[in-house]
Formats: C-alpha cells, structure tokens, sequence
C-alpha cells in the first residue's frame, strides 16, 4: 500500500484509487476521544488498501459537520455546507491525477454533504464514490459498536473506567428531539446506546468486517445515484 503523505509525485501509479477517509471532531461519551470517527475510518481504510491493486491512502479529512453535537465541549463542527464545498473541491483537484476517488465515511452527519458533493462531481465525469462505516445493529453512537472498534483500533486512548450507559431508547425515537435540540437534549452524556460487554475482540471483528464488505464493494465499483458505493 501506498500512501500520500509517504510518496513524492514520479512515484505515484498512473490513474490510481485515491482512498481518503472522512471523520469528524466530535464528542464520543466521556469515554471515547473526539476522533473516534476519524481513526475508525483510517483503520478500515488502511487495512482495505493492500487489497485493491493500485490504491493510495489519502490523509484523513478530520473535520465534518457534527452540528448535533455542539451541546459539547471539544466538538468541532464545519457544517453541512462547507463541508460539501471542501468534498467537491478536493474531488476536482484530485481526479486531475486519480482514476476513481472513494471516500471512507465514519460520521453519520456527514452524509448530506457526501450526497450532495459526490453526484455533483459524477455529473462533471469524475468517478467518485463514498462508502458509509456501517454495522448492521450496531448502537448509534458511543455504544458498545464505537467502544469495540476504539478498543481495537487505539485502546490506550478508551476511557474504560468512564463508560456509561446513555440514552438506549431506539434512534428512530430519539431522532425529532435530537435533529431540533441536539444530542444533549436527548443523552447528558453524550452517549446512545450502551458500552456494557465492548470488547478488543469485537472490535477485532467488525474491523476485519467492514475490510471484508470495503474490498468487496469496490471490486464491483456500482455507485447509487446518492454516489454510494453498493454492496
């Protein structure tokens, strides 16, 4: 695997896969540090890249639109909107050198930015796609599904003594509150869902999971017209 931060410009492939994985500054629980998004997104992009002939790693994008999350200290949110433009930009300097660009996805408010940005730049005749860090019946956030991955990805950084219990009502029953108020009106915390029973184990899993279903996808390379990657 190659990455850009570790090349200089005669080495790089001629119209290869650029790999940037897209996180957010973000609060995760007491218990979670504030790029758990972004290294959650760095970790699967990194162990998918060997796999797929060609690809370079691209530097996280570290920042997103987390805006419902502001009710915390640390959070660090870039909106909706800019968000959007930076997606689009990068995308038209990039596929100036890259044949496909994919964006790894580890926040779910990311993704009106991502929906609105990569079927721009399709449109335009780049072969751009985004690919969302998914787990089916996985908690919504800094639950037992983020807990796992952190204590696989970088445990010196879980707070395991901190973990609690937030909001565990279904999201679909916390979401109008939440999308009004913010996530602190429905979670003091900061937490939905529950980090009781996480595990390096698990976390171990669901990377090697989400590789698995990653490397899958782009070998079929079949973009929806929200510009998602299909599995």
């Amino acid at each position: 695997m190659t990455s850009l931060d570790a090349t200089t410009w005669p080495e790089l492939p001629d119209q290869p896969l650029l790999v940037v994985p897209l996180g957010s500054v973000e609060q995760h629980g007491p218990h979670l540090p504030l790029t758990t998004d972004t290294r959650t997104a760095e970790t699967v992009a990194r162990a998918a890249a060997p796999a797929l002939d060609g690809a370079l790693l691209a530097p996280a994008i570290a920042y997103g639109a987390s805006g419902e999350h502001e009710g915390f200290p640390g959070t660090v949110s870039i909106g909706t909107e800019a968000l959007t433009t930076l997606l689009v930009e990068f995308g038209r300097s990039a596929c100036r050198w890259a044949g496909r660009l994919l964006v790894v996805n580890g926040h779910g408010g990311n993704f009106f930015a991502l929906r609105a940005a990569v079927p721009l730049l399709r449109t335009e005749g780049r072969d751009v796609a985004w690919w969302p860090l998914a787990v089916p019946g996985g908690d919504a956030h800094a639950g037992r599904t983020e807990t796992s991955l952190m204590l696989h990805v970088e445990p010196a950084a879980v707070r395991e003594d901190r973990a609690e219990a937030g909001a565990t009502a279904p999201l679909r029953e916390l979401l109008p509150r939440m999308q009004a108020e913010g996530v602190r009106a429905v979670s003091l915390n900061g937490v939905l869902g529950d980090p009781a029973g996480a595990s390096a184990a698990e976390g171990e899993e669901l990377v090697a999971d989400l590789t698995r279903r990653l490397v899958a996808a782009v070998r079929e390379w079949r973009v929806d017209p929200a510009g998602r990657l299909l599995e």
